[in-house]
């Protein structure tokens, strides 16, 4: 115990009650925990909590009360489950533009209009027909519906 008494630093008087930590830009924190304590205050410059976890669990002993409220509160909810994610490499990757076969009907003087994005594509762009929704039509009715030129870019 004469141990801990000399690691343990007492805050100042001048510090807010519970105060754990002074940062190095001045600042107060108060939390338990030292990892990432003082994050974004350019670090810890002194520490006033338990100095180690045996400190932390030298605290006073919960009541019977606390402990069985405690222990409904734990069991009353349940965890949330894991959300299942695929690493990256078994993922599956977008189809690429050259390896989807465009829908029959385009030509000169008509722009593909892909409706989910609003956007169209010109003849000879990479996605010219190979949306999953769209329609062909020309330009001018493309402009007046609303759609965008990919890009910005109108055609030629």
């Amino acid at each position: 115990m004469a141990a801990a008494a000399v690691d343990a630093k007492t805050a100042p008087a001048d510090a807010p009650a519970g105060t754990t930590a002074q940062c190095k830009d001045g600042s107060w924190f108060s939390g338990a925990e030292k990892k990432g304590a003082c994050s974004g205050h350019k670090g810890i410059k002194d520490w006033y909590g338990a100095a180690d976890e045996k400190k932390a669990t030298a605290a006073p002993a919960k009541t019977e009360t606390a402990k069985a409220d405690a222990t409904k509160t734990a069991t009353a909810a349940p965890a949330p489950a894991k959300e299942e994610t695929k690493p990256e490499s078994k993922r599956k990757a977008p189809p690429k533009a050259e390896d989807i076969v465009a829908k029959p009907g385009g030509g000169p003087g008509l722009v593909w209009v892909n409706e989910s994005s609003k956007v169209y594509h010109c003849q000879g762009d990479k996605w010219y027909g190979k949306t999953k929704q769209g329609e062909y039509m020309s330009e001018a009715d493309a402009k007046a519906k609303g759609v965008k030129p990919d890009h910005g870019k109108a055609c030629k």
